[in-house]
């Protein structure tokens, strides 16, 4: 009976290893023939681009930090979905709400005030500060509610201002302000900075006493836009050209440039207050400045105080914008709008200078991913390819599971075998010790 006992043990444990076996070999397989899913879903810009207006509402970073995607229909959220973002079925279309800030840029222009459109509430938000009055203030509302349900009314308690000065100082006689990056149109090098700071023909210097020229305004906008271009003396930046600061003697690499996303995290340094963080709250904002009306600016919930403007804005070694104005401090909080250097850039036929060896930004590269540092480097454009077989087989992630099944049933089996040779052995010995007793 102990014999038959034995039997099934050895038997059950040679059919597990040999199942085993089996299933490493799969799963082994598996991993070789099938590449592994692309991890990135598609942007948010770029569906809302391909999907249309009318389909959709904006984009921004959710909480898990994956694209989610406004859309008008069930239709629209299945296209999301199987892009690998996360669709939000809202009432009004991106057309709907353009619609509505173009109808409140074609009203008379009342000094304090701003809007942008809050894709995550699918709704355009319109703020004044304490400077409009009553009178202004009634008549804007009236004009909300003539465009519909979607417009939101809100006071600010700051003053919309341009910030002047910045991360590393310039001064002339329209004042102070900061280099805000390094830019080439391939000949000669320039300071890209905001417009407000100075017009065309302005002479900036690194010192008060006016000894230590830096270089002339040769280009900008403002108001419309807020950008300028600083023509270097020597017509070289000269060396960290691809490094902006941050205090303390520390920079940051710049490896390129793109627009950002709503909800994503972003840095800001300037002169006044040093390096700071927030999030990306809206894009295309329009903001009344007592100097004119600037638009297609980045709104922002990253503090700033005058003294900061024309600081770089960027994230994960990118560069995005270039500080134009806001309200509030940083001791209160308050709302800072950055001019999109893409923008700039294209308008004024240059390209950024970045640091060396830093890979060359990829053709709609973006800048998406939420930067967990002020320094992190950005990955190289072109990086999500299909692995190669070779690549495949040798990553462990892939293979190492089902090899490591295959090696312990192996080993079940040789085990298994030896018992049962060790035991017939054993019962031979005892058998033939027997005949002769």
């Amino acid at each position: 009976m102990r014999h038959v006992r034995r039997r099934i043990v050895r038997r059950a444990a040679r059919l597990a290893a040999v199942g085993g076996l089996l299933l490493g070999t799969t799963m082994v397989t598996q991993a070789v023939a099938s590449p592994p899913p692309d991890p990135v879903p598609a942007g948010g810009a770029e569906l809302v681009r391909r999907l249309g207006a009318e389909r959709t509402a904006g984009s921004w970073i959710g909480a898990d930090g994956r694209p989610v995607v406004a859309v008008t229909d069930l239709g629209t959220a299945a296209e999301v979905r199987r892009a690998g973002a996360t669709p939000k079925v809202v009432r009004h279309s991106l057309s709907e709400l353009r619609s509505a800030t173009a109808t409140l840029r074609a009203a008379p222009r009342v000094t304090g005030t701003a809007w942008a459109v809050d894709y995550r509430r699918n709704e355009v938000v319109v703020r004044a500060d304490r400077t409009v009055s009553a009178a202004d203030w009634a008549a804007l509302t009236e004009l909300a509610e003539n465009i519909g349900g979607h417009v939101r009314m809100e006071r600010s308690a700051g003053t919309f201002t341009t910030r002047l000065n910045g991360a590393q100082p310039i001064l002339s006689t329209s004042g102070r302000c900061s280099t805000g990056f390094n830019v080439t149109d391939g000949r000669r090098d320039f300071i890209l900075t905001a417009g407000h700071c100075g017009p065309t023909g302005s002479v900036w210097f690194a010192d008060g006493q006016g000894t230590r020229e830096v270089g002339r305004t040769v280009a900008g906008s403002f108001p419309g836009a807020d950008y300028s271009l600083v023509r270097y003396t020597e017509g070289r930046a000269g060396e960290g050209a691809g490094v902006v600061a941050v205090g303390d003697g520390q920079g940051v690499r710049i490896t390129g440039a793109a627009d950002p996303a709503v909800g994503q995290r972003v840095f800001r340094s300037g002169s006044t207050t040093g390096l700071r963080d927030g999030r990306v709250t809206a894009l295309d904002a329009t903001v009344n400045y007592p100097e004119g009306t600037v638009t297609g600016l980045i709104e922002t919930d990253v503090c700033a105080e005058p003294g900061d403007s024309g600081g770089p804005l960027f994230a994960a070694g990118i560069a995005l914008g270039v500080t134009s104005g806001g309200s509030g401090d940083c001791r209160t909080g308050g709302t800072t709008f950055f001019q999109p250097v893409t923008t700039a850039m294209e308008e004024l036929g240059v390209r950024l200078i970045t640091a060396p060896g830093s890979p060359p930004p990829g053709p709609g590269s973006s800048a998406t991913q939420s930067a967990i540092a002020p320094g992190a480097q950005s990955p190289a454009a072109g990086g999500t390819g299909t692995p190669s077989l070779y690549a495949r087989l040798t990553d462990p992630r892939n293979t190492g599971p089902g090899m490591l099944v295959v090696a312990g049933s192996l080993v079940a089996l040789v085990a298994t075998r030896w018992i049962r040779t060790e035991q017939d052995r054993r019962a031979y010995q005892r058998q033939y010790s027997a005949s002769w007793g």
